[in-house]
């Protein structure tokens, strides 16, 4: 076989495979391996290793050999363009520079943005049938300054609804609240106008609409007080009512009795609470 290949009967030449002692050695005198150029423009004669440390460099430095050729042949068609052109000669539109670094700018920012909003609503319908991903939109008016004031008691009973020409105000443990977009529910007439214009927070915790208008909290169960942290919170989330200041209130006295509950025995019950409460603070007297 390889007589036929080789008719004249001379060996092919193979070539010697390269040795470690014929490559260029370091300082400490260890042979360097195979070694390619390494581009470097300050010393363009400097050759690089090829050992697995420097691939990332060389591929590097091979883009950047790559870049700097398509930089030129531009450069070369542009002036042969510009040449036509002034010869008088028809040429095709200007060729833009393949080097040339694309800048994302203001535009290409909001073009992101706006593809990654449109991404993420279209996710949460995929995902959870809802495109806010079953979450609500937060109340923006709270994010708004307001002129805010803080009223008297006499003077948030002027906002009862009984004026046409002023807004319908309730509070509920000092939070003042403009409910004008119900005044037919907070205005005369409605189911809730009692609760106009005042400080009514004990009445959230008990049902008491008749005798307990006042922000008297003392006393209250757990569950009433629950009642109140319910309502105060369905105000201060509601997109329909929004918060327009505070009423101060007088001092309570704390030896006046609690006000009475108008189901006798949730009556007798905050009496025990009450007596109790007298005791303990007997005791820190006495202490």
């Amino acid at each position: 076989m390889s007589w036929f290949l080789n008719p004249d009967g001379d060996r092919p030449q193979r070539r010697r495979p390269e040795k470690l002692k014929d490559f260029p050695k370091d300082a400490d005198g260890k042979p360097l391996g195979p070694q390619t150029p390494g581009n470097d423009p300050v010393d363009p004669d400097r050759k690089v290793s090829t050992k697995q440390a420097n691939r990332p460099f060389l591929a590097y430095a091979q883009y950047r050999a790559e870049r700097e050729q398509a930089h030129k042949e531009w450069l070369q068609r542009k002036q042969q363009r510009e040449e036509k052109l002034a010869r008088g000669e028809e040429v095709g539109p200007e060729e833009p520079d393949p080097t040339e670094e694309v800048e994302v700018g203001c535009l290409g920012l909001l073009k992101f943005i706006l593809y990654a909003t449109l991404f993420i609503i279209l996710a949460g319908k995929f995902f959870t049938g809802s495109f806010l991903w079953e979450q609500e939109l937060p109340n923006l008016r709270q994010f708004i300054p307001t002129n805010q004031r803080l009223f008297s008691e006499t003077l948030l009973a002027q906002f009862d609804g009984s004026d046409p020409e002023k807004p319908v105000y309730i509070a509920i443990d000092g939070d003042v609240y403009d409910v004008s977009a119900g005044r037919a529910t907070y205005g005369p007439g409605g189911s809730y106008h009692m609760m106009a214009g005042k400080d009514a927070a004990r009445a959230y915790g008990t049902g008491c609409f008749k005798t307990h208008l006042t922000h008297d909290l003392r006393g209250l169960s757990e569950s009433e007080m629950r009642g109140v942290q319910h309502w105060k919170k369905f105000y201060a989330e509601s997109k329909k009512y929004h918060k327009v200041g505070r009423v101060s209130h007088p001092p309570i006295d704390p030896a006046s009795p609690y006000p009475e509950h108008c189901d006798p025995k949730k009556a007798e019950a905050a009496r025990e609470r009450e007596r109790e409460a007298q005791a303990e603070a007997r005791k820190h007297e006495e202490l």
